[in-house]
This record gives structure tokens, C-alpha cells and sequence, in this order.
């Protein structure tokens, strides 16, 4: 991921509005999802252009030989 992708954390101007009020939870939540998604989508294209086959692989999934 890269660094302008992470959103900033704590600091007065970066915890509020423009008013100074603090943000809520449900707009925090709101633009952590949407910084998410935007990562995501880039992830997704990233990896449609490599090729993409062998999704399976990576999922973390190991089978075991019973």
C-alpha cells in the first residue's frame, strides 16, 4: 500500500471538521471504508493486469494431503 493511500492519524487538524468539532464515529467509519475500497479496487486491477490465474492461491487456503 502505498503512503498518500494511508490515511492520517491523530494531530488537531486531521481529528475534526472544519468548525474544530470532532468527526463522529460513523464518519470516521464512512472514510476508512472508502480509503479501503479505493486500496482494494487498486489492488484488483493490479491483479487482473499480472494475469490474475491461480486466484485460489491467494487465499491463504492450504489443503492437506489425507
Amino acid at each position: 500500500m502505498s503512503e498518500e493511500s494511508v490515511p492520517q492519524q491523530g494531530g488537531a487538524t486531521s481529528a475534526g471538521d472544519a468548525d474544530g468539532r470532532p468527526k463522529g464515529l460513523l464518519q470516521q467509519m464512512e472514510e476508512l471504508m472508502a480509503a479501503l475500497n479505493a486500496d482494494l479496487s487498486a489492488l484488483d486491477a493490479e491483479f487482473q493486469s499480472s494475469g490474475g490465474s491461480g486466484r485460489g492461491a491467494a487465499t491463504g487456503v492450504v489443503k492437506s494431503g489425507d
